[in-house]
């Protein structure tokens, strides 16, 4: 990764701009930072290459889609060597419901946000395929019922303060 230099009020502002709308095209964002389009255009690149943007998406609706149910797992191992934590990991890799996996602090090893279909999809995910990676020592799930708030936004304004 190329060397990253500490960013500007600007950079931040043109990063908030980004991460709320990825499709902004860099003369879009230049008058809403008051730069003109080429400066702008450049400091995207620059953070892009510094690795501050790290990739550009689309945020799909996945009620819309069928896979409404989301599902919190926390995960005990029955062995933290590291070569138990390294398997377990690349297991995680390859299942797609899956969509975010942490290591965590506390009784638990590891925490999961899984999304299905609906409660039977999980647990056919669970049995047939989770509840397979042997190093699995205990396992709690927890059913989001209502989503309050989602976001994949950093909060750059605290950056600003």
């Amino acid at each position: 990764m190329p060397e990253t230099r500490e960013l500007s009020p600007v950079d931040l502002k043109i990063l908030a701009l980004l991460q709320e709308d990825a499709s902004l095209t860099a003369a879009e964002i230049a008058e809403q930072v008051s730069l003109s389009p080429s400066p702008c255009w450049r400091r995207i690149q620059r953070m892009d290459k510094e690795g501050y943007i790290e990739k550009r998406v689309a945020l799909l609706n996945g009620e819309r889609l069928g896979l409404g149910v989301v599902i919190f797992a926390s995960i005990s191992l029955s062995a933290n060597d590291e070569q138990s934590l390294e398997n377990f990991e690349a297991e995680i890799q390859q299942f797609p419901e899956v969509v975010e996996c942490y290591t965590v602090t506390g009784t638990m090893d590891y925490f999961l946000k899984i999304i299905t279909r609906d409660i039977r999809g999980y647990e056919a995910f669970l049995r047939q395929r989770l509840l397979q990676v042997p190093l699995i020592r205990e396992l709690h799930s927890n059913v989001a019922v209502t989503k309050i708030k989602f976001t994949t936004s950093l909060p750059l304004a605290t950056q600003l303060d």
